[in-house]
């Protein structure tokens, strides 16, 4: 008896190996917090240079914004080749390739929900309303995060779910916009990468029901 539930374990693992992608790591999530806290620090320094917080100096506003664009995307950058490269390595301890059928559909429904906000930020930033981005990328993140959960673990589904309220609160709470973003994409990354590190990484991963 055991011996056949041994091996309804064992194909049911293949099953789920094939249909999810199972090498995300949780230091992919720990790495992006980090970048996204110390992003949102120089943030914090760059939107209180004329003491109200809110760059109501519009010669200030002008210089300070392309800077905060830059800043973003260089953190987006250490943040995906980090992500990448725990990946990657977690990916060959398991014998398993990165670049498949199961993660071409991830990085799809990962990619369409984050370049459509991508454009959406663009476009606020050009009509000025510079504040709305925090909350917008908190939402379209969050969106991606469901919309990619049901090709890997589906603790991702979760995190999505969290990035999409916090997006929400922000969007109400424009005074606090920026700690909500710093919670968001530095300290739920962390926590999320942290008890995945401990909940798969260090262990061999069994899929929860």
């Amino acid at each position: 008896m055991n011996e056949h539930l041994e091996n309804l374990k064992e194909i049911r693992s293949l099953m789920e190996r094939s249909s999810k992608f199972l090498s995300l790591s949780g230091l992919s999530g720990i790495s992006a917090g980090v970048c996204a806290l110390l992003g949102a620090w120089y943030a914090y320094a760059k939107l209180h240079v004329d003491g109200s917080g809110l760059l109501s100096n519009p010669e200030i506003r002008h210089e300070i914004v392309p800077q905060l664009v830059v800043e973003a995307f260089i953190v987006l950058t250490f943040a995906l080749l980090f992500g990448t490269l725990f990946t990657i390595r977690k990916a060959r301890k398991q014998g398993l390739s990165v670049w498949n059928k199961t993660s071409k559909l991830l990085l799809l429904n990962l990619m369409i929900p984050l370049i459509a906000g991508g454009f959406f930020c663009l476009g606020m930033l050009y009509h000025g309303f510079f504040w709305l981005c925090f909350p917008a990328t908190l939402v379209f993140y969050g969106v991606a995060l469901v919309s990619a959960s049901k090709y890997t673990l589906h603790d991702i589904f979760y995190l999505g779910i969290a990035e999409i309220v916090l997006g929400i609160i922000a969007l109400f709470l424009a005074k606090y916009n920026l700690i909500c973003w710093a919670i968001g994409f530095g300290v739920l990354h962390i926590v999320y990468g942290s008890v995945m590190y401990f909940k798969y990484d260090r262990q061999e991963i069994e899929i929860p029901k």
